[in-house]
């Protein structure tokens, strides 16, 4: 059986009792188009209804619906550089991913994640592109000076989260736990101060979680999916928001947290104790980085029922312990400060954004940072989730259906933060975490399509970083 007809239908992958014929292959390509179109038809509407409600009353709180970004077509120095990576990556991605070294796919696809990510910010310019971006008065940078004794500055970080209170923090600092800022005091310490070091240092760090990903693949599915997902998760729309991002500082630690209980999970790794430990240590990590970051825990849950195995999870939680009792030994009180924002968060835009719009534009967001072919992947992998499900008690899941499994915790982590009400718009940034695990379904898609899906991910990136400036 060829490559391209075990992965035309989920269900039947590898499975080896069935094939499909030329017509059901016809068919499943056409659902595949079916669904970006879709895909499509919900961004479309979620502009056109956004605009109208934003016309009417300005309640939406973004400039150009459903992304927080405003209508400004331009090129920069960064044009020819992505549109050269974005064109090697759609040629020459796919053969490549299939036939490098193994040890060698992890380190080229981190690279060609930062000339992706790198390239695509360098649109707008190095200095509105990169080194400014966290300097802005909403961003971290702008509290650097006020944690010369962290000590303090963490005991006292409640008392300056609500919009009242005296010196309120900026917008990032109180939406976050001071994890998250305290990355960037750090980088000041040690002489990596000012917005270009910052940006820098999201982008090269948040272009890591491609490698945790295909680690996560390769130990949970199988080395030939994982090399099929490659070039979907370096050539994603999701790096317009990558560069330059302290989401995308969070989505890797994240992303390699759940890489590392996968190597110990199912024991691919020399000391998996030492590794589930470490997983822990990040997920606690992630948790003082992003409060909706919690939601990891979906993913994590998933990657241990995939392994079958719960040996790895006393030295996880115990290590998961470690961050939380220094913090909260330093006087910080987690619980107490997320009391505050959700206070915070309804003094603001957050407040008055109808949820009603945003619990589905929400969607486009992702549609849009995601791209074409994740839709068609995801519509992929929806067909195959009952098949997929079904194999849980037996323990009998092939590669395609743990890849569609991951894919699914992955959704309903996303789907959670949806109905909270809390992640009213800026999902395209804020949800990264989340979507680069949606990206690999599109490694369900026939083979002989991938350059096709792949330069349609392309094309969306190009266009939205070329004729939007994106907030934040």
């Amino acid at each position: 059986m060829k490559t391209e007809d075990r992965t035309e239908h989920p269900a039947m992958d590898e499975t080896g009792h069935r094939t499909m014929d030329e017509t059901g292959r016809r068919t499943a390509r056409r659902s595949d188009l079916i669904a970006a179109a879709a895909g499509v038809l919900l961004v479309t509407a979620a502009v056109l209804v956004g605009r109208s409600i934003q016309d009417a009353d300005g309640s939406l709180h973004v400039h150009w619906p459903p992304l927080l970004a405003s209508w400004y077509p331009h090129t920069g120095p960064g044009t020819p550089a992505a549109v050269a990576v974005a064109a090697a990556v759609v040629a020459y991605g796919p053969p490549l991913a299939d036939r490098i070294r193994r040890r060698a796919l992890l380190p080229a696809a981190w690279a060609a994640s930062l000339a992706w990510v790198f390239s695509l910010a360098l649109i707008d310019g190095w200095g509105r592109g990169i080194a400014g971006r966290l300097t802005t008065k909403h961003e971290y940078l702008q509290a650097i000076d006020r944690f010369q004794d962290i000590g303090a500055a963490l005991r006292g970080f409640d008392d300056h989260i609500l919009i009242g209170s005296p010196d309120n923090w900026p917008t990032h600092v109180a939406g976050h736990p001071p994890g998250a800022t305290l990355t960037f005091v750090l980088l000041d310490r040690i002489g990596l101060g000012g917005g270009g070091w910052a940006g820098g240092w999201c982008i090269v760090v948040g272009a890591s979680a491609v490698p945790a990903a295909l680690i996560t693949l390769r130990v949970l599915a199988d080395e030939r999916l994982a090399r099929r997902a490659a070039p979907f998760l370096v050539l994603a729309p999701v790096a317009v928001w990558t560069g330059t991002s302290a989401d995308a500082c969070f989505a890797a630690v994240a992303a390699w947290s759940v890489a590392l209980l996968a190597l110990a999970a199912t024991r691919s790794v020399r000391l998996p104790m030492a590794a589930a430990f470490a997983s822990g240590l990040l997920f606690g990590l992630t948790c003082y980085l992003s409060y909706g970051l919690t939601l990891i825990a979906f993913l994590l849950l998933g990657v241990l029922v995939l392994a079958r195995s719960a040996r790895s999870v006393p030295l996880f939680l115990a290590g998961a312990l470690v961050v939380p009792v220094l913090f909260t030994l330093a006087g910080y009180d987690w619980w107490e400060s997320y009391r505050l924002l959700v206070e915070r968060y309804y003094q603001g835009a957050g407040g008055i954004r109808p949820y009603s719009y945003w619990v589905w534009a929400n969607l486009a967001c992702t549609a849009i940072a995601a791209g074409l072919a994740t839709v068609a992947g995801l519509r992929r992998a929806a067909a195959g989730t009952p098949g997929a499900v079904r194999t849980l008690r037996t323990g009998t899941a092939h590669a395609s259906q743990r890849l569609i499994l991951l894919t699914l915790m992955a959704f309903l982590a996303l789907l959670a933060a949806d109905l909270s009400g809390m992640s009213k718009a800026e999902t395209e940034r804020i949800w990264q975490p989340f979507i680069l695990w949606l990206l690999p379904a599109a490694a369900l898609l026939p083979t002989s399509t991938r350059r096709s899906w792949l330069t349609a991910q392309a094309v969306v990136a190009l266009l939205v970083n070329h004729l939007l400036w994106t907030g934040w």
